[in-house]
């Protein structure tokens, strides 16, 4: 196989099980590739805090779960190490978020990644870094 075949087959192999980023959330899953995925998510009612915006740790999965399948898109499982993010602008209801995770670095079992949450109009809504680490496994077998 390719890589592009791998990272592809990786998507269909996670996304189906995502229980938490397909049924939970609502997100979609646009694009897996070597090293970058691209997600999306259209902000509901059960996404809106107090302040009636999206809630931020609804816009951090987002950003998580397209970090998960950019890291996994070589067929080697891993998981997150660590990460960080910056909220820059409020989504809301209505809203269409897309998420593109770009692999910065991978180099041995640790990868960086960088994530952008934009909303419909390109605007820059969040940016997250996520360090990946390799476990055992597989996605799929080969």
């Amino acid at each position: 196989m390719t890589p592009q075949e791998v990272a592809r087959k990786v998507g269909e192999t996670m996304f189906p099980v995502d229980v938490a980023s397909k049924d939970t959330m609502g997100m979609e899953l646009l694009v897996c590739e070597p090293g970058r995925a691209v997600m999306r998510m259209q902000v509901k009612e059960l996404h809106l805090n107090g302040h009636q915006i999206c809630h931020g740790g609804f816009i951090f999965t987002l950003a998580d779960s397209t970090f998960a399948f950019a890291c996994n898109s070589y067929n080697k499982n891993a998981v997150a190490a660590g990460c960080s993010i910056e909220f820059l602008r409020p989504g809301k209801l209505g809203d269409v978020l897309t998420c593109e995770g770009v692999e910065q670095t991978l180099s041995g079992r640790h990868g960086i990644y960088d994530m952008k949450v934009t909303n419909q109009h390109g605007e820059v809504v969040a940016v997250f870094r996520g360090k990946s680490a390799q476990i055992a496994g597989t996605v799929f077998p080969e």
